[in-house]
């Protein structure tokens, strides 16, 4: 089974442009984008919540790219089409949780408590996941999770 978007043309800019749009036709507030790091950073309010996802940019370099046949500029090609299905994999995830919500499928929270922003800046997910897998491999309970 190959990758959801595994041959769009659709540019990484117009993707970000319909996950905006998207976010405004949903009710956001605002709308945030920038890339540093090898990621890039897609943030907005809603719902009185600071929502942040991240998406990572592979390198180059990664074995994902590499050609099958040395080809002069096939790396290149392959990386930007590996950047062309993430943001629109992104823009997929994002739009589906909105319509979930719409639909009354789960409430806002339920769908994006992971990329919920904290204070300090944290996501939720980025905060308690570690927790999470510590207290599924039997271990501690943090104490988000104790009844």
């Amino acid at each position: 089974m190959s990758r959801y978007a595994s041959k769009t043309t659709v540019a990484p800019e117009k993707s970000r442009n319909e996950i905006e749009a998207t976010l405004r036709r949903y009710g956001a507030e605002g709308f945030v984008y920038g890339s540093f790091d090898g990621k890039a950073m897609i943030a907005f309010r809603a719902k009185g919540r600071n929502i942040k996802f991240m998406l990572p940019i592979p390198s180059i370099e990664d074995s994902e790219f590499k050609p099958k046949r040395a080809r002069s500029g096939m790396r290149e090609r392959n990386w930007e089409q590996g950047l062309r299905q993430r943001w629109r994999a992104l823009a997929l995830c994002i739009k589906a949780k909105l319509e979930a919500v719409e639909a009354g499928i789960v409430t806002f929270d339920e769908e994006f408590m992971a990329h919920i922003v904290l204070p300090g800046g944290q996501t939720v997910g980025e905060k308690f996941i570690p927790q999470l897998a510590n207290a599924l491999e039997g271990k501690q309970l943090p104490p988000l999770l104790t009844m």
